[in-house]
Formats: structure tokens, C-alpha cells, sequence
């Protein structure tokens, strides 16, 4: 692939004289091909960058275990207001970004503008659903109270000792495996190359990231690097300490069980709940297959499928909706989510040059796709971070604590490169 010149005007802040500009194969090297890497290289690619991604294994990652929850208001979180407006935000955009994604792939997603019921179990639950419903108000959401009865009336399937609930129908649901395969499509088709190999080292040069080295040896250059690899996103080597992301595992343990003709429809929207003191959530799909889950664990890198994740999530998804038990189970499986000390991800640039971070979306992922790729994709060519994404960005962890925007060098765009979005 011919390496692009860049002229003195578009050089970066942090580079070195003309006659010295490092020429790259890329533009842009994504590291790490789950569904946000996906979406900031699909978007890198349709601003006329030339984008690379390196990952073993491209649409895999946590998207393949999540159930796909578009949830901004029923996943509400007290003094997670900052955050409630960006995942706001990117529920708005999801119209629009999968029927973009479905034309420029060919591909559905199993997008469903379905709503969802949070209910109430008993007295404490109904309490605390009270006070969620109370802080959804002051936030200006639309949230519905509803008795038990009117909560059975819309979900004949729930037990009758629902105590009431909440009707959220702005809170959606995609399923991510559809969403990754059609992602990975996307980036195809506007010409993102793949290297389905592990990113071993991240290549300094001269103080600025310029690319990585592969597990395989290959060696990638690129003007930018953007490091979206999920929970991995820390164990990168050669990043300064300064740079590396605050990035843990949250192990979730997840049930997929088929819903037989003759039961459907079983559920018409999502159910969540809290069930001795834990959340969760039934999220059924329009093919056929009902997702529960799922568990929360700070476990390390362990992805082990227990017994007794599986018996909890079967015993309490039983108490909520006991039909339950008829269902053939298909699947069962773990993965771990990105979290960060805040819970909110880490967008934009970072203290190294070159180097830029989407990652720490915790349980926000899939939700927070399109203005992930949107906010990548400005940085990548403006070199500025949005003012939706300032909150977020990895600034914030800096060791002086300063949150103060850095320069950022974008890569310059030949005007008959750059392609709508």
C-alpha cells in the first residue's frame, strides 16, 4: 500500500522538521477488532483515512457475551449523570447509525425499538425502583410507574408477585453478535485492512506513537494509533506508564436459552429486575433466542462458565419469570468488560502523541457504539476532542490529575478522500 505524504501544514505538532516526516502504511492502526475498534476504524476509513486493525480474531470480544441493552435510562446509576448524557446521546443515533450500517453492509443488526420493563419483587425492591423512578424524573427522562397488575397486564409471563415497575419505551436492544458481524463487513467494504494478529508492542518513535509490532513480527506504521482493545487495553507493551489505561476485567456470566413456537411470544420486550440484591435482565430476541443475565464478578482475567453463575442466573430469571424452566437452554458463556475506576470510558487522546484510547466502556459498550465512532473519528481528523466526549477524556487519570486538553496532530485529508458519514 503506497505510503501518503504529508505536506509541512499537516505535520504533526510533535514531529520534527520536514525533511524528517516519518511516512507510514497507514494512517491509522486500530488495536483491537472488537465492536469499538470496529466502529472507529469503519469510521477512520469513511473520512478517507487509510485504517488498519490488528486483532487475531475481528468481531470477536465482550460484544459476543452482551446482550445488547440501548438502556440509558433504565441503566441509570446515581452521580452517573455526566455519563447518562453522553449514552443519551448515542441512543439517539442509533436509528440512523444502523440503517447506515445495514446499507453499507448489507447486513441487519437485530435492532428493536421494543422498550423495557424494570419490576419490582418485593417491598425493597419496590423501594428502590421508587427512588430510580424519582431520579429518572429529576433527569428529565420518560419513565412510567406502573401496579403489578398493569405490569402482568403488558408481560403475562411475569410472576404474580410483581410488586410494580417501570415502562421505559425509549430503552431499545440490539443483538451485538449481528452488530459485530455487520461492523466487520463495513470495514471491509470501505477498505480497512485486517491483520489478524495479536498487537504485541506499541512502536515509539522520537516521543509519538508510530504504529505497532504484531505478535507475528510485522511491523505496522502509522501516523495514529487508537488502542480499543477492551479489558486488554492495559497490557499493551511500550506504552509509557503515563499513557497506559486504567482499564480492569468485570467478568459477566451469561444464559442464552430458545424460546419453541408454541411458547412465543414469550416476553415482547426487555424485563429487568433486581432479585436479592442483584441485577437482571431477559432480553428476548426477534429470532427466537432469550438472553439472561447477567452476573457482575472482579475475578481477574477468568472467563470460567460456573455452575453457580449459571444456577443463579436460572434460579432468580425463574422467580421473575417462572415459564422459564420450560425453555431449552443453548448456550452458556462468559466474558469480561472494560472498566474503568469511573465506570465511563476513556476517549480521545492521550499524554503520548499519537496515541488515542476508546476503551472502559464497562457495561456501556454496545450502547455507546455510534458516538464512539463518531468521537474517534473527530479526533483522527480535527485533532480535537468533541464537547460531548470532554467529560471522558483519559486525561482524567493523568498522574498530575490534570484534565487539560493536549494538542493532537490529525491526519491531514486529501479532499477527494473524504467520503460522508
Amino acid at each position: 500500500m503506497r505510503s501518503p505524504t504529508r505536506s509541512p501544514a499537516h505535520s504533526p505538532t510533535h514531529s520534527f522538521t520536514h525533511s524528517s516526516v516519518r511516512t507510514s502504511a497507514y494512517d491509522v492502526v486500530v488495536v483491537g477488532g472488537g465492536i469499538i475498534g470496529l466502529v472507529t476504524a469503519w469510521r477512520a476509513a469513511l473520512r478517507g483515512l487509510r485504517t488498519a486493525v490488528a486483532d487475531p480474531d475481528p468481531g470477536g470480544g465482550a460484544a459476543r457475551v452482551a446482550a445488547g441493552m440501548l438502556a440509558p435510562v433504565t441503566e441509570l446509576h446515581y452521580g452517573e449523570e455526566t455519563l447518562l448524557g453522553l449514552n443519551l446521546r448515542s441512543a439517539e443515533r442509533y436509528p440512523a447509525f444502523v440503517a447506515e450500517l445495514a446499507e453499507a453492509s448489507g447486513r441487519e443488526t437485530g435492532y428493536r425499538a421494543c422498550g423495557t420493563l424494570a419490576v419490582a419483587l418485593d417491598a425493597d425492591d419496590r423501594s428502590q425502583l421508587r427512588e430510580l423512578h424519582a431520579l429518572q424524573l429529576r433527569s428529565g427522562l420518560a419513565s412510567e410507574w406502573l401496579s403489578g397488575r398493569d405490569c402482568r397486564r403488558l408481560e403475562p409471563m411475569l410472576a404474580p408477585g410483581v410488586r410494580g415497575g417501570l415502562r421505559v419505551d425509549g430503552d431499545h436492544q440490539i443483538d451485538p453478535r449481528r452488530l459485530a458481524a455487520a461492523l466487520l463487513t463495513a470495514c471491509e467494504r470501505a477498505g480497512v485492512a485486517f491483520h489478524r494478529a495479536r498487537a504485541a508492542r506499541l512502536s515509539v518513535v522520537r516521543d509519538r506513537a508510530a504504529g505497532v509490532v504484531l505478535a507475528d513480527g510485522a511491523a505496522l506504521g502509522a501516523d495514529q494509533v487508537v488502542l480499543a482493545g477492551g479489558s486488554l487495553s492495559g497490557r499493551l507493551a511500550g506504552v509509557p506508564p503515563a499513557a497506559v489505561p486504567p482499564v480492569r476485567p468485570v467478568k459477566g456470566q451469561v444464559v442464552r436459552l430458545t424460546v419453541p413456537g408454541r411458547y412465543a411470544p414469550f416476553l415482547s420486550r426487555t424485563v429487568r429486575a433486581v432479585v436479592r440484591g442483584g441485577p437482571l435482565y431477559l432480553v428476548p430476541r426477534e429470532n427466537g433466542e432469550l438472553v439472561v443475565g447477567a452476573t457482575t464478578e472482579e475475578l481477574g482475567w477468568d472467563t470460567t462458565v460456573t455452575a453457580g453463575g449459571v444456577y443463579e442466573l436460572l434460579r432468580d430469571a425463574h422467580e421473575l419469570v417462572p415459564g422459564i424452566t420450560e425453555l431449552p437452554l443453548t448456550e452458556t458463556c462468559a466474558g469480561l468488560r472494560p472498566g474503568s475506576p469511573d465506570n465511563a470510558p476513556l476517549l480521545g487522546p492521550t499524554v503520548l502523541p499519537g496515541l488515542s484510547l476508546a476503551s472502559g466502556h464497562h457495561r456501556n459498550g454496545v450502547l455507546l457504539t455510534p458516538v464512539t465512532g463518531d468521537v474517534l473519528a473527530a479526533v483522527l481528523t480535527t485533532g480535537e476532542l468533541p464537547p460531548e466526549a470532554a467529560p471522558f477524556t483519559p486525561l482524567r487519570f493523568s498522574p498530575d490529575g490534570s484534565a487539560a486538553p493536549l494538542t493532537h496532530s490529525p491526519v491531514s485529508v486529501p479532499a477527494s478522500r473524504e467520503r460522508s458519514v
